[in-house]
């Protein structure tokens, strides 16, 4: 079999996060407009925009994916799973656009506390749900969740060799203060199971820099593209054609407001967009080696 040796052709999604007051048929046109791909949503959270949302993708030909998140998780665990397994297919088989469904579901489930066969059991209900539906469930690495560190990730993905992660570095940066320098060896694993990147940058300190833009960013900023690149240069060896990438900077108290006149302290639009541009030069035919 030849192998492709041109890195991966990359589509972006572009995040709703943020935009949920801009209907939705102008905020299609908009995402066509800057050469998005697709839409990424959080899905449940605005179920009274349903309707409306899937007649705005249904014509659009974008595509579109939602990330699921459930964070109502009391004592009895088999209620979780099983409120869980009911949302992930509603997502999965209700939110249609036309004859389309979603092409994935990013997961964030299982709290940082639970233990590891309580987790294996949140696995086993995505397995579940992918194998009825059809739509891919893959897990993002994510404070609160059982993806909250590169260490714990290494660790059930060894025990689980079949997980794919949508992979968000920002969370990881943010919970070990560090650019995990020295956790090379999961960042290794982690890129090995990703098939989808969230493009936000974080730092030691918290999970998104005021403005990536800026010059006192720019540490922040290398950090996530050495290891963006890894990811980039792990697709091509493989001969993966397409791959995905959301930036997603996300709005208040992600993005951070000035005490004075509490306005946001850099256009979240504005930011995302750029990242997109950024990325898309970084990566079109280049060698990132």
């Amino acid at each position: 079999m030849q192998v492709n040796m041109a890195n991966p052709i990359v589509k972006f999604h572009c995040s709703r996060w943020g935009h949920e007051s801009v209907p939705w048929n102008d905020f299609v046109s908009k995402v066509k407009q800057h050469g998005f791909a697709g839409v990424e949503i959080i899905a449940l959270r605005f179920p009274e925009q349903k309707q409306e949302m899937l007649y705005a993708l249904s014509d659009s030909g974008l595509d579109y994916s939602f990330i699921y998140t459930e964070k109502k998780v009391d004592n009895d665990f088999k209620k979780y799973l099983r409120v869980m397994e009911a949302q992930l297919l509603e997502i999965a088989t209700t939110y249609r656009a036309g004859s389309r469904s979603p092409s994935t579901i990013i997961a964030q489930i299982g709290r940082e506390y639970f233990t590891p066969d309580q987790v294996g059991e949140c696995f086993a209900v995505c397995d579940k749900v992918s194998s009825e539906t059809g739509v891919p469930v893959i897990q993002e690495t994510h404070r609160f969740r059982w993806s909250y560190a590169a260490h714990v990730v290494k660790n059930y993905l060894e025990q689980f060799p079949n997980l794919k992660l949508a992979l968000d570095l920002s969370h990881w940066f943010c919970v070990s203060e560090s650019f995990l320098e020295d956790q090379q060896e999961a960042i290794d694993i982690a890129i090995d199971h990703t098939v989808h990147l969230h493009a936000r940058v974080g730092h030691t300190q918290g999970p998104q820099v005021t403005d990536p833009r800026t010059p006192e960013n720019a540490n922040a900023l290398a950090h996530h593209l050495r290891y963006w690149d890894q990811w980039i240069n792990n697709l091509r060896s493989k001969g993966v054609a397409e791959c995905t990438i959301t930036p997603e900077f996300g709005p208040y108290p992600y993005m951070i407001h000035s005490p004075a006149d509490n306005k946001p302290v850099a256009d979240l639009w504005e930011v995302n967009c750029w990242m997109k541009e950024m990325l898309s030069d970084r990566y079109d035919d280049n060698d990132t080696a």
